[in-house]
């Protein structure tokens, strides 16, 4: 009986191909909005933690920048942190978008997790989309390249299967303390959260306007002294002068719709009354410079 009881503590990898889900399913888990979510990929960037908290059990979730092909510096980070993460972990949950099959993508994620120790679980995600004849051929497909531990078939905007999920999960990881305090939900500042949050807004309202070449840069948070208020100073960093016309929009129409929207995240983050204070600059070709990687928060200390 005595072992029931034991608290059971993970580190667990989530990883897959940009725009699987993974940021919409860590969202679905945690309850809040701290993974930023966009239908364009390659939106996460850093390693986004989530702290789930029960009786039993503390999961940290590590929800990875989408693997792919790197095709610069930046993409050389994104695979390093996302592989890097491999070895850390208890658990990986290898996402897939059944909506869009097995993919190259996927055979090269599966590439690079052959030689890994970690046990590992086939996430299919979007089940909604897809009849259920059609899922077990594809899960045979993607069992003869790899041994998965568990397959589980989610919908992580609806919610299908979610509670199974965890449940597999908690049986997989090992005994161990309670790591973070039971209310935090991230290890992550709130500088980044907040940077994330006003990206999301900008990548969003551009759509295909403005590709990910956009950084986010805070340059000051402060609270006014016996006011509920904080103040929030930041710059949105683009590639090119034409995309920093975009950015601010006719008569500045397009930045004050990236203000007003971010700053309700960012009051619902911070739960407190918020002034957003919005620039926008041009930084030539920045994410082949590696100062400017680092000055955007992406550390080579991986």
């Amino acid at each position: 009986m005595g072992n029931e009881t034991k608290h059971k503590s993970g580190f667990i990898s989530i990883v897959g191909r940009p725009n699987v889900g993974k940021s919409t399913f860590l969202n679905r888990v945690i309850g809040q909005k701290i993974a930023i979510m966009s239908d364009k990929p390659q939106t996460t960037r850093n390693k986004v933690q989530g702290v789930l908290t029960t009786n039993e059990s503390q999961m940290i979730f590590i929800d990875t920048p989408g693997i792919h092909k790197p095709k610069h510096k930046l993409g050389d980070f994104m695979i390093k942190a996302a592989t890097n993460t491999f070895r850390e972990v208890d658990l990986i949950l290898f996402m897939v978008n059944v909506d869009e099959g097995l993919g190259r993508g996927d055979e090269y994620i599966m590439e690079l997790l052959k030689d890994v120790k970690t046990p590992v679980f086939l996430v299919l995600n979007k089940i909604d989309t897809l009849h259920p004849d059609e899922l077990l051929p594809m899960i045979e497909d993607y069992r003869t390249r790899l041994p998965f531990k568990e397959v589980v078939p989610i919908s992580a905007l609806e919610g299908n299967n979610v509670e199974t999920l965890l449940e597999q999960v908690h049986s997989y990881i090992p005994e161990g303390p309670q790591y973070y305090p039971a209310d935090q939900i991230t290890d992550h500042p709130e500088r980044f959260i907040i940077s994330e949050l006003i990206r999301e807004k900008a990548l969003h309202l551009t759509r295909e306007e403005v590709p990910h070449s956009i950084a986010v840069s805070i340059e000051k948070i402060n609270k006014e002294e016996g006011k509920e208020l904080i103040n929030v100073m930041a710059t949105i960093i683009v590639e090119r002068d034409s995309q920093k016309g975009i950015v601010i929009g006719k008569r500045g129409a397009m930045m004050k719709e990236i203000g007003q929207r971010a700053r309700e995240d960012i009051e619902n983050l911070l739960g407190s009354k918020v002034y957003l204070e919005l620039w926008v600059k041009v930084q030539k070709d920045w994410r082949n410079k590696m100062s400017n990687l680092r000055d955007f928060g992406f550390n080579d200390d991986y």
